[in-house]
């Protein structure tokens, strides 16, 4: 499968990742809305960074590290007007 963080910047749809997409921030923190049964499990350390975002939810997932197994997701990514870092 491929990462939710390629896929977004590969349709020209800006998401902010600050760490170059190596699970070492939490700027690409998304919403997994439908279809988090598609996806492949969520890691320690990814819940470790997922835990340091803004406003956290259960359906919570880094791009960089959310791989898309089979079928369908639908994601929805929180506001980032916060971040300083591009």
């Amino acid at each position: 499968g491929e990462d939710v963080l390629d896929v977004v910047l590969d349709n020209g749809i800006k998401l902010q990742h600050n760490c170059g997409g190596v699970c070492g921030c939490s700027t690409c923190h998304i919403y997994v809305t439908k279809g988090i049964d598609h996806i492949q499990e969520i890691s320690e350390k990814e819940e470790d960074f997922v835990d340091r975002a803004v406003r956290p939810k259960i359906t919570s997932r880094l791009a960089c590290q959310c791989v898309v197994l089979n079928g369908d997701i639908e994601i929805t990514v929180p506001d980032q007007s916060g971040f300083l870092g591009h």
